[in-house]
C-alpha cells in the first residue's frame, strides 16, 4: 500500500516525530483536497455542508501528479474522455471522500500546518510525541467548514501581538487600567461580532488585540469608540484561558478529539488522512512549579 511521505516543505517541523518527511506535496493539500475541482465530479458544485450539517468534501486523488497531467490535457483539448489508456487511470486515481467511513480518533498532537481552511494536524494515538510512534494527518477542510475547538490555559507570556483577548476591567479616560489583570481570555470573534467602545472608569468586558507586553502590562488595541489603546497591568499569577478556533494555537503536546472520514490507501499521509469535520483539541494541564 504506497502512502504519500509528508513534504518537509509543506509540514517543516510539522512532522518531526513519527512520520518520514520527504520528496514534496504539490503544491499543498488543496491539490489532493479538492471539492471544487471541474473534473472531480458533479459533487463539486454543491456547497461544503449539506442541510443536515454534513461535511462535502468532494474527491481525494491518490497521486496529485496524475489528475494535474489529466487537466492539463483537458486544457489543451488533448482528451475528452475518450482515450482509456488515459480516462481508465485518472478514474481509479480518485477517492470519493464523502463514501469513505468515519472515525474517532484520540491522540497527542506532533504539529500543525495552515489555518482552518485546509490546514493539517498531525497526531500520534500514542501517549505523547515518541519517535517511533507512527502518525496520522487529520485534513480539515479547504472551505473552512470544519468545527475546529481550542481550550485549555495558555502563559501570558505566550500571548503575542495579533490575538483577540477578551478581559473584565475599569480603564480610565487615558486607557490606563489600575486594577492588576488575573485572567483573560484568548477568543476567536465570530463572523458577525460588532465591537463595543470601551467607556471610560466603568467596570466591563473588553475585547481588543495584543499589541504587546512590556514590564508586566498587555497592552491592546479596541477597534471602536474614543478609548482605542489601553494599558493593562498584568498579575504576577495572570492566567490566560483559551477558547477559540485557530490552528496556530496549537502546539505539539496538546490533546487531540477528531471525527473524520479516513482513507489509509495509495496516497494517504502517514499511518492515514483523516478528513476531519470536528476536532477538539486541549492543552495539557500546567505543571506545578
Amino acid at each position: 500500500m504506497a502512502r504519500t511521505p509528508l513534504s518537509s516543505r509543506l509540514l517543516s517541523g510539522l512532522i518531526a516525530v513519527g512520520v518520514v518527511a520527504s520528496l514534496t506535496l504539490a503544491p499543498s493539500a488543496h491539490a489532493q483536497i479538492n471539492a471544487y475541482n471541474p473534473y472531480a465530479d458533479s459533487q463539486a458544485h454543491l456547497p461544503p455542508v449539506a442541510p443536515d450539517g454534513t461535511l462535502r468534501w468532494g474527491t481525494f486523488y491518490k497521486s496529485a501528479a496524475i489528475q494535474k497531467a489529466y487537466e492539463r490535457l483537458w486544457n489543451l483539448g488533448a482528451c475528452r474522455n475518450t482515450n482509456m489508456a488515459i480516462t481508465v487511470p485518472v478514474e481509479m486515481n480518485k477517492v470519493a471522500i464523502d463514501s469513505l467511513p468515519e472515525e474517532d480518533f484520540r491522540g497527542v498532537v506532533v504539529g500543525t500546518h495552515g489555518t482552518i481552511h485546509g490546514g493539517m494536524i498531525a497526531f500520534t494515538l500514542a501517549d505523547g510525541p515518541h519517535a517511533d510512534a507512527p502518525a496520522l494527518v487529520a485534513a480539515l477542510h479547504p472551505a473552512g467548514v470544519s468545527k475546529l475547538t481550542v481550550t485549555g490555559q495558555l502563559p501570558v507570556s505566550a500571548l503575542r501581538p495579533g490575538l483577540t483577548v477578551r478581559v473584565h476591567a475599569r480603564a480610565d479616560r487615558k486607557g490606563v487600567v489600575a486594577e492588576p489583570l488575573t485572567t483573560l481570555e484568548v477568543i476567536t470573534l465570530p463572523a458577525n461580532f460588532k465591537p463595543l467602545a470601551v467607556e471610560p472608569d466603568r467596570m466591563g468586558t473588553i475585547v481588543g488585540t495584543v499589541m504587546r507586553i512590556t514590564g508586566g502590562t498587555l497592552h491592546m488595541q479596541v477597534a471602536t469608540g474614543k478609548l482605542r489603546r489601553l494599558a493593562i497591568p498584568l498579575a504576577p499569577d495572570a492566567v490566560a484561558t483559551i477558547d477559540a478556533g485557530q490552528l496556530d494555537l496549537v502546539a505539539p503536546g496538546d490533546l487531540v478529539s477528531l471525527t473524520g472520514r479516513v482513507w489509509r490507501g495509495e496516497g494517504c499521509f502517514g499511518e492515514g488522512t483523516v478528513f476531519a469535520s470536528v476536532v477538539t483539541l486541549t492543552k495539557p494541564e500546567p505543571r506545578a512549579p
